[in-house]
């Protein structure tokens, strides 16, 4: 699919893990196969969506019901479907709000990973982080079937970010984050 392929190439890599993750998923999406979960029972074509208040600098997570993890919002393309697509369809789905592209991120993600999952019949979940606007005010309707609960972290401090249950990929994706505000991480 050509637009997954103009996406994977548009991702600038934040380190050699990125890119390395970058490169593998290049090669796999030119390799023909199928990248949906329907016909790939080894890798699965994914997406996140991380709702971004960038007045307070917070971020919006959900502590995921399947894997155990505190990780953003997202879900499966559907074969044949555009990401940003997915995008849009995943926010109604599990937070019940009409996705809106971060205008300062655009519809072009952020982040590219490429993360084993933590289920009894593991798979690698490639998956592009995409940036939504929002507000901590905005009204959400999380889907209890995917969230135990959703939370707001504030960017700027560390502590809110320990642990081992969030997504393994997570403090790479907050350092990128907040590398592309322009600031610098606190200690």
């Amino acid at each position: 699919m050509r637009v997954v392929e103009e996406l994977v190439a548009g991702v600038v890599p934040l380190d050699e893990h990125e890119a390395s993750d970058r490169a593998n998923t290049l090669g796999w999406v030119r390799s023909g196969v199928s990248l949906f979960r329907t016909g790939n029972p080894g890798k699965h074509l994914c997406v996140y969506f991380v709702l971004l208040d960038e007045a307070r600098r917070t971020v919006l997570l959900a502590d995921h019901v399947k894997s155990g993890l505190w990780l953003p919002p997202g879900g499966h393309v559907d074969d044949g479907e555009d990401p940003r697509t997915t995008v849009v369809r995943e926010a109604a789905e599990e937070l019940g709000i009409d996705g809106v592209f971060h205008p300062s991120f655009g519809d072009d993600p952020l982040f590219l990973t490429v993360t084993e999952t933590v289920e009894v019949l593991s798979h690698l979940d490639v998956t592009f982080w995409f940036l939504l606007a929002a507000t901590q005010d905005m009204p959400l309707e999380p889907d209890p079937r995917e969230a135990h609960q959703v939370r707001w972290f504030a960017l700027d401090e560390p502590s809110e970010w320990v642990g081992d249950r969030f997504d393994p990929q997570i403090g790479r994706f907050r350092t990128k984050l907040l590398t592309r505000l322009g600031t610098v991480e606190s200690t």
